[in-house]
């Protein structure tokens, strides 16, 4: 039996790698292909079975890349920072706009599934402009016509070393031994989680 085609965006983030390594590993993938800005550093993704297959794109022509779409299940790892954007403009560019996209590419090429990484607290009426973006992406998504399967994982606050500094997820991240246990009942959505939890949903939230 042929094992199933996977495509990833946002392979060198946080929670990228940790997917990708684990859909290298995972016996039910034969392919995954990751397209992204610049070549990857194949050092941090052990292959010995050779099913990566990274493709250098560019963003700013993400619909050209259409067939690459024609997978089994696409997973959407994108998402940037305002800082690291520049501007409010630039981060809605890739945290909304391109994520849309790519869940237009997957309804276009048919693939069975796309699961893609929104936030706690995601809402499209927020104060916050972050989290109104997510909400509103979601909305969008979900409300698209056609879509095989879509879902959004919804992670708070994502433990792990990046390769950028981010200082106030930084001391978050010192700080969640502390608080991490008092989040119970209704609040435990809030309890920081590791980027290879959140890669392990993403994948458990695909079809079978």
């Amino acid at each position: 039996m042929a094992g199933k085609t996977a495509l990833v965006l946002g392979a060198t983030g946080l929670v990228g790698k940790a997917l990708v390594n684990q859909l290298l590993r995972q016996e039910d993938y034969n392919s995954v292909t990751c397209l992204v800005r610049r070549p990857l550093s194949l050092s941090d993704f052990p292959d010995p079975l050779q099913k990566l297959k990274p493709v250098v794109i560019d963003f700013d022509h993400f619909q050209d890349y259409q067939g690459y779409f024609s997978v089994d299940h696409v997973f959407c790892c994108l998402g940037t920072t305002i800082k690291q954007a520049g501007s409010k403009a630039a981060f809605r560019r890739v945290d909304f706009e391109f994520v849309h996209i790519a869940a237009q590419l997957a309804r276009a090429q048919r693939a069975e599934g796309f699961v893609w990484i929104s936030s706690v607290g995601a809402d499209a009426k927020s104060q916050n402009f972050y989290l109104k973006v997510k909400g509103e992406l979601e909305n969008a998504i979900m409300r698209m016509p056609q879509l095989a399967h879509a879902a959004a994982v919804r992670p708070s606050l994502l433990l792990g070393e990046r390769h950028e500094s981010r200082y106030l997820e930084g001391i978050g991240q010192k700080l969640a031994p502390l608080y991490s246990p008092l989040l119970c009942g209704p609040l435990a959505k809030y309890k920081p989680v590791t980027a290879e939890q959140v890669a392990s949903q993403m994948i458990a939230l695909q079809p079978e």
